[in-house]
């Protein structure tokens, strides 16, 4: 099962990652440092700059950035192609959006999930 978590709700234990877990942002978190967190850091599993910068976690655009990020996603690269491969097994995506509803990780859980029912 694929699932996406707010990185600092592990960090606060308010949340238990489960199986392998993996920072999917693009930019390590402020605040975090490198040895405290026990994952692995696939950056380019995160949307481009362009689509991020764009985006600016602003909902009125999450329709359109969703769209955008799955094509994205769909072009491939190695950390994405290396996700597909877990994505019959536990993973935890984590990410620092303040917003739970409206972010990247959201939207490839769902798509990783897509990927694994095709196998």
């Amino acid at each position: 099962m694929i699932r996406a978590v707010k990185l600092h709700d592990v960090r606060r234990g308010e949340a238990a990652a489960q199986g392998r877990a993996v920072l999917v942002d693009r930019l390590w978190p402020r605040g975090v440092a490198k040895e405290d967190l026990d994952c692995e850091w696939l950056k380019d599993a995160a949307p481009s700059p362009e689509l991020r910068r764009w985006f600016n976690h602003d909902p009125a655009r999450w329709e359109e950035f969703r769209r955008r990020y799955r094509a994205e996603l769909a072009e491939g690269n190695a950390d994405v192609e290396r996700m597909v491969g877990w994505a019959d097994t536990d993973v935890t995506l984590l990410y620092g959006a303040a917003d739970r509803e409206h972010n990247h990780a959201i939207v490839l859980a769902e798509w990783l999930t897509e990927q694994a029912a095709k196998r």
